[in-house]
């Protein structure tokens, strides 16, 4: 199975084998091979990915989304960024009915869920125990993401589900000296941040986590709309640069 599009340009397929084959968090490793070894009942028929999970999307997006981690019964089964566990039913719903997902549901990576114009990372590619990594396994992964953004060279709005997602892009920004302090970016949900001039907008979103969505604190309307802003904001910023260009 590969869990990447093959036409993707060369240095995102060489990126993303590279996640694939990584082993630098001894923690995260047990975790993820004990989780594909034992299995959940449910799922006692599949064969785990118990692997990083690469990175999922359109290599041309303007749509950016900047997870946490696999879920231990969900990409890391599945091998694929959302799939396979209720986080994902919320975000793929969302994400079709905005017109970013040609399908709404998510089951497996190869249910022929197609992204348009979106693009889906993370911060920490393999499942951490309790939905937790240390900040030495955040460390370990970093250079990953970094070097996806750097690629990533097209988009217009960064959506990060959650707190973490939302500092690790704005620590790379401040390693690439464009933001000078992250005092001044407050998450929030639907909030709305100007990086700098003629960079991506960086959304926040509350992550689609059962937690949140169970609660109450995330619904499927909120999500949508969320994204449905998103949109709008693309289009906005391409125009504005179609005007100073």
């Amino acid at each position: 199975m590969e869990p990447f599009d093959g036409r993707w340009p060369k240095p995102l397929r060489v990126l993303n084998q590279e996640v694939i084959e990584c082993r630098k968090c001894p923690r995260l490793v047990a975790w993820r091979e004990e989780v594909a070894a034992t299995k959940r009942r449910a799922f006692r028929d599949w064969v785990y990915w118990g692997r990083p999970v690469p990175s999922f999307g359109d290599p041309a997006a303007r749509l950016l989304i900047v997870g946490l981690a696999p879920a231990a019964h969900g990409a890391n089964r599945t091998g694929r960024m959302f799939t396979g566990d209720r986080s994902g039913d919320f975000l793929y719903r969302a994400l079709f009915e905005t017109g970013f997902a040609n399908q709404p549901e998510s089951e497996s990576a190869n249910d022929g869920l197609v992204l348009n114009d979106a693009f889906i990372t993370a911060p920490v590619r393999c499942a951490p125990p309790d939905n937790k990594p240390n900040p030495e396994e955040v460390l370990n992964c970093r250079p990953f993401l970094e070097r996806e953004l750097a690629l990533l060279r097209r988009v217009r709005v960064v959506v990060a589900l959650g707190g973490i997602g939302f500092t690790q892009y704005l620590i790379f920004l401040q390693k690439q000296r464009i933001v000078r302090s992250r005092a001044a970016f407050r998450f929030g949900h639907g909030a709305v941040h100007r990086t700098h001039d003629g960079g991506p907008l960086l959304m926040g979103c509350y992550h689609p986590s059962q937690q949140n969505t169970s609660t109450g604190k995330l619904t499927a309307a909120m999500l949508r709309d969320l994204f449905a802003e998103a949109r709008r904001l693309i289009e906005t910023e391409e125009a504005s640069v179609r005007r100073t260009g």
